[in-house]
């Protein structure tokens, strides 16, 4: 559901042009978007289903590529501890400060406008239980390729800001031995990521593939790494499948976008 109007859940929120305001988990998180700069899309909330923080999440969650702050908002309800977004475009990250702010969250989440390899400054290397991740999916091949989307788009969607051995080595820095990072990408580039992962001494533990519909090639992949694992014993989940053959989403997906599945 969306918003248009200007409309506050615990503050007013003057929206800028082209901005809404969308709820999810039964109309109690409640996130800008825009579909000029930035919309999150159901990969996030995949993912923030998906990612489990380590002690019901009292220790330290950081977010890799925040974007609008999606995935904090997301998985708020499930972490007791704090939530740390990063997020290199200036945009974005105060898009995401105004939905903390207006969700009246800024005691546990705290949006850094940074460049991941710099915020080491902030948040001390192994002090992370828990980093999540949804990375640019698309390796920048071409001028070309990146110049046919809107800047925004362009940086969040292509790796041109930072790539596969940038996040998975920035994920290892901030955590604690054995802890989780837990990241959604695209199957095609799997043997990428896999190979990213080991490089940076993160064994990944479970997979899970999503498909569109029944019958049809896996366009999402779920993964759940730990830090310093023996490298064995990897488990692949069964799968999701997001959509009716109509077109419609599956009641598990509703579900999942209403928070009928998460703890109390």
């Amino acid at each position: 559901m969306a918003m248009d109007e200007k409309w506050s859940k615990g503050m007013d929120v003057e929206l800028k042009p082209g901005e809404r305001i969308d709820m999810l988990y039964q109309d109690q998180v409640h996130i800008i978007q825009s579909k000029d700069v930035f919309s999150f899309s159901l990969d996030a909330v995949l993912l923030a289903n998906f990612a489990n923080p380590r002690k019901n999440g009292r220790g330290l969650t950081v977010d890799l590529g925040s974007g609008n702050g999606a995935i904090p908002l997301f998985m708020a309800h499930k972490v007791q501890g704090q939530i740390v977004g990063v997020e290199i475009q200036p945009e974005l990250a105060e898009m995401a400060r105004r939905s903390v702010a207006m969700n009246q969250l800024e005691d546990k989440i705290t949006i850094k406008n940074e460049d991941m390899r710099d915020i080491f400054s902030d948040i001390r290397p192994g002090s992370a239980d828990t980093v999540v991740s949804n990375p640019p999916y698309f390796a920048v091949d071409s001028e070309k390729t990146v110049m046919k989307e809107d800047e925004h788009y362009a940086i969040a969607r292509h790796e041109i800001k930072a790539d596969l051995t940038l996040v998975t080595k920035t994920a290892n820095k901030l955590l604690k031995n054995k802890a989780h990072f837990y990241m959604v990408h695209r199957p095609d580039r799997l043997f990428e990521i896999l190979d990213a992962l080991r490089a940076a001494h993160l064994s990944p533990k479970k997979l899970q593939f999503v498909y569109p519909k029944p019958n049809s090639e896996a366009n999402i992949v779920l993964i759940d790494a730990i830090k310093d694992g023996d490298g064995t014993g990897a488990r692949i989940l069964p799968p999701i499948i997001t959509h009716n053959p109509d077109g419609s989403y599956r009641q598990e997906i509703l579900d999942i976008y209403e928070g009928k599945n998460q703890d109390d």
